[in-house]
C-alpha cells in the first residue's frame, strides 16, 4: 500500500519510464489492492498528476483516481465511475497509435479494457440506463477502437507486433456481445482470428476463452459438428482449478454432444453439478418423450438462464427417432404401419397424440435424415431402407 498520492504516482511513472507493461496494467488496474487505499481516491488529481506523470499516461492515471473515488464515496456512483473510465480507454487508443514499434504497452490496454466491461456490467446491473443493453454497447465500440488499432499494426516485426493483443480483445467484445444477444456482431471477429497469422501465438488461455464463445456461436448456428470441435477442445484445456469455468462449458457441451447422439455418462455430470442433463439423456434413450418433457418442466429455470432452452428442446425429436427405432427391432420389417408409432407413442404417456400428428413426427425424422424412407400413405406405413435405417446421429448432415 502506498503511503502517499506522491509515492503511487512516482511508482507509475518509474514504472512507465522503464517500459513496464505488467506493472503499470497493475498499477491502473481496479482488481488490485491499491484501490483500497483513502489516499489515492480522489475526485480532482489531475494538477498534481500532472506535475509527475508524463502524457498520454498522466490521463489514464488521473481518470483511474476518479474512478476510485467514485466507487468508494457514498452511494457509490457507479455510472459516473463508468465515464471517467472511458476516458482511459480513450487514452490507451492514443498510447497504442504513438507507440508505434512497440507493444509493451499492451497489458495495460487489457486491464484498462476489462474494468471498462465490468464497470459497464455492473451500471447495467444497478439499474443506470433506460435501454437494456446500452451502456455495454457503449463499452463495446471504446473496445473496438482499441481492437482497430490493433488490427492494423503492419509495421512492427513479429514480436513487437500489436496484433498479438487483438485475442483478448475478442473475447472481451464475444462476452459484451453475448451478454446483450447481438451474435451478429460476433461473425466479423470470428473471422478476423481465424484468418490472423498470430492464431497460434496467442496466449493459450486467450485461445480456450476464445473456442468456448465460438463453439456458443456455432450451436446457436446450428452448426453441431464444429460446436462440438470447439467446445471439446475448450472443455479438455480449461485447467482443472477452474471448475467452474469448466461446469459452464459443459452446460454448452452436453446438449450439442446429445444432439450428435453422445450421450453423457452419469459421473461426469455429477462432477459438476449438472445432473439434469442425465435425467434427460435417460428418458432419450429410452424413447421416452413424455418422461422428456417432465423432466424439460422441471429444469426449465435452468435451461432458461443458461440461454439453452430451445436448443434442449430439439432434443425431443430424438426421443421419437429412438421410440421409432425401437418398434422397427421389435417387428422387423421394412414395411412398418404407422399405427403401431401411434400405439407406441401412447404407451410412452402420449395420450392425446392423434394419427395426423403420428405421419408429421416421422415425415420430421426423414426430413432430417433420422430416418432413411418414405412414407406410403396409401397403406399408411413407412417403408425404411433396406441398409442403415436409422443412421447413427454424428453421420446425419
Amino acid at each position: 500500500m502506498y503511503d502517499s498520492l506522491n509515492t503511487y504516482l512516482n511508482s507509475v511513472q518509474r514504472a512507465w519510464e522503464a517500459q513496464d507493461g505488467n506493472l503499470v496494467a497493475t498499477l491502473v488496474s481496479l482488481s488490485d489492492k491499491h484501490v483500497l487505499n483513502r489516499n489515492l481516491q480522489i475526485e480532482m488529481p489531475e494538477n498534481m498528476v500532472q506535475r509527475i506523470i508524463d502524457q498520454p499516461m498522466d490521463e489514464i492515471v488521473s481518470a483511474h483516481l476518479k474512478v476510485l473515488y467514485y466507487l468508494t464515496c457514498e452511494p457509490r456512483n457507479y455510472m459516473a465511475a463508468y465515464k471517467s473510465h472511458t476516458v482511459c480507454a480513450k487514452a490507451v487508443v492514443e498510447i497504442l497509435k504513438q507507440l508505434r514499434e512497440e507493444n509493451w504497452c499492451l497489458p495495460i490496454m487489457y486491464a484498462i479494457c476489462l474494468d471498462l466491461r465490468l464497470l459497464a456490467q455492473r451500471c447495467e446491473r444497478v439499474g443506470n440506463t433506460s435501454k437494456p443493453g446500452e451502456i455495454l454497447e457503449n463499452a463495446a465500440e471504446s473496445l473496438m477502437a482499441c481492437f482497430r488499432v490493433c488490427a492494423v499494426d503492419n509495421r512492427s516485426s513479429d514480436e513487437d507486433t500489436k496484433r498479438l493483443g487483438m485475442l483478448n480483445l475478442v473475447n472481451q467484445l464475444l462476452k459484451i456481445y453475448f451478454r446483450i444477444n447481438k451474435l451478429n456482431l460476433c461473425k466479423p471477429l470470428i473471422r478476423a482470428i481465424d484468418s490472423s497469422a498470430y492464431k497460434d501465438q496467442f496466449p493459450f488461455s486467450q485461445q480456450v476463452t476464445y473456442k468456448y464463445f465460438v463453439g456458443r456461436k456455432a450451436m446457436f448456428d446450428s452448426d453441431y459438428k464444429s460446436a462440438d470441435e470447439f467446445l471439446s477442445f475448450a472443455f479438455q484445456n480449461c485447467h482443472k482449478k477452474f471448475p467452474k469455468n469448466k461446469r459452464l462449458i459443459l452446460i454448452y457441451l452436453v446438449p450439442v454432444k446429445m444432439l450428435l447422439g453422445f450421450m453423457p455418462k452419469k459421473e461426469v455430470l455429477e462432477r459438476y453439478d449438472v445432473l439434469q442433463f442425465y435425467e434427460l439423456a435417460c428418458a432419450i434413450k429410452d424413447g421416452n418423450v413424455r418422461r422428456f418433457d417432465e423432466v424439460i418442466e422441471r429444469h426449465e429455470p435452468f435451461f432458461i438462464e443458461h440461454g439453452i432452452y430451445l436448443i434442449v428442446e430439439k432434443l425431443k425429436i430424438i426421443g421419437y427417432r429412438n421410440l421409432f427405432k425401437k418398434v422397427y427391432l421389435l417387428t422387423q420389417t421394412h414395411q412398418l404401419d404407422l399405427q403401431h408409432f401411434l400405439c407406441a407413442l401412447e404407451f410412452v404417456g402420449e395420450i392425446d397424440i392423434s394419427m395426423d400428428e403420428t405421419h408429421c413426427i416421422v415425415a420430421n425424422l426423414i426430413h432430417e435424415g433420422k430416418i432413411k424412407g418414405y412414407i406410403s400413405h396409401q397403406h399408411n406405413k413407412l417403408v425404411v431402407s433396406k441398409q442403415n435405417p436409422f443412421p447413427a446421429l454424428n453421420t446425419v448432415p
